[in-house]
């Protein structure tokens, strides 16, 4: 009779940032200059992309140039804050996507890449 063998992978967590804030601040675009080069250079582009990251359709944010406040990029920083339990209000949230809009979604980022970073243990048990 042959033995048999299981063999467990090893788990993938998820290193989820236990915070109420925002990893970083509005200002912080430096802290990744391709994120922010691409978001001041091709700001549409880069938007969709981020929309695509979140989960959302990845033109969404081309009805932001329709009207005076960005209702996507508001929704998509509502968004972020409610999935990640930031702390926060629609006030600021309204001023940061109508006056620092590329800066609001390098935030964005910034926050998803934070909070979704994979840590993979190795070494896998054998029973």
């Amino acid at each position: 009779m042959a033995a048999r063998m299981v063999i467990q992978q090893p788990p993938v967590l998820v290193n989820a940032v236990q915070s109420n804030q925002w990893s970083s601040g509005i200002c912080d675009c430096c802290n990744d200059i391709g994120e922010c080069c691409c978001a001041f250079w091709c700001f549409p582009c880069y938007a969709c992309k981020v929309s695509k990251d979140h989960g959302e359709c990845l033109c969404l944010p081309l009805l932001d140039f329709l009207g005076f406040i960005p209702p996507v990029s508001l929704a998509m920083r509502v968004s972020v804050r409610q999935r990640y339990g930031i702390t926060g209000s629609i006030c600021n949230d309204c001023l940061y996507s109508v006056f620092c809009t590329a800066c609001s979604w390098c935030q964005i980022s910034r926050e998803m890449k934070a909070r979704q970073q994979l840590v993979v243990f190795t070494g896998a048990t054998h029973k």
